[in-house]
């Protein structure tokens, strides 16, 4: 199968990264009960965006080891996950083999499913197609899924903490000035071969409302109050994100 040449890139450096992290991890998260979103794990009880899903007919794209999916599930929706890493579809098989939990996993380009047009009620990324995918691909296929009234919940990283991290050492922890320009903002190349994408908050909005999507909500995410200051996950302190969000959540409507 042939895929885009940043998919391409992304699926080997995923691969990689399932074999040394994600494989082992994945039992854990998907033994949770509670929805959490992003680094700092804060619970949907508080962040209040997906709500009721009992019933939906849901599509995660990006869903690397189905974690998502699986925590959807449980709560009655009916999830499709899509990834382009087998080896991470095949962890998630394996989990859905332990747990009994099942549900169809797609082999595919979040950018390019093939699945069917407005097929489902509700479209997830957390940390998948959301920052993986050229938004300009995926988010006008988010929009081909998914039924009149639908809707899209992602989570990416926030457009402060992107442009905040070193030109000179991509490693390093988000700083308290910028470092980055915001303007052309977009494709983030890494040294490890793997290839982000970000967007500035007006070309967000501007390329959800192309595709037929009204924004419900944006949810900026810091780290909790009592998160050690020293604490520090991907790219950014505890200290830091307890100041200025390092992570945002979307939820936009497809309109009728």
């Amino acid at each position: 199968m042939g895929w885009p040449s940043d998919a391409a890139g992304n699926r080997a450096v995923w691969t990689k990264h399932n074999a040394e992290h994600y494989d082992a991890r994945a039992p854990r998260a998907w033994a949770q009960d509670e929805i959490d979103w992003g680094v700092w794990q804060i619970p949907e009880s508080e962040v209040g965006v997906v709500g009721d899903v009992d019933g939906l007919d849901v599509v995660e794209l990006g869903c690397g080891t189905a974690y998502f999916s699986a925590w959807v599930a449980k709560r009655g929706a009916r999830p499709v996950g899509v990834d382009i890493t087998p080896a991470q579809l095949e962890t998630a098989r394996r989990l859905q083999a332990e747990t009994g939990l099942e549900f169809r996993l797609v082999e595919a380009d979040a950018g390019a499913t093939g699945l069917p047009a407005a097929r489902f009620d509700l479209a997830l990324s957390e940390y998948g197609a959301s920052i993986w995918v050229d938004p300009y691909r995926w988010i006008p296929e988010a929009a081909r899924l998914l039924r009149p009234g639908g809707r899209l919940i992602f989570l990416c990283n926030s457009t402060l903490a992107m442009l905040t991290i070193p030109l000179d050492d991509e490693d390093a922890p988000s700083a308290e000035r910028l470092h980055r320009p915001q303007r052309g903002m977009h494709r983030f190349d890494w040294s490890d071969g793997s290839v982000e994408f970000h967007l500035g908050h007006g070309d967000w909005i501007d390329l959800l409302r192309a595709n037929q999507f009204e924004i419900e909500r944006l949810v900026e995410l810091f780290a909790p109050a009592d998160a050690p200051d020293d604490e520090y996950h991907t790219g950014t302190s505890a200290k830091w994100a307890k100041n200025w969000p390092s992570e945002e959540i979307w939820a936009a409507r497809k309109r009728p």
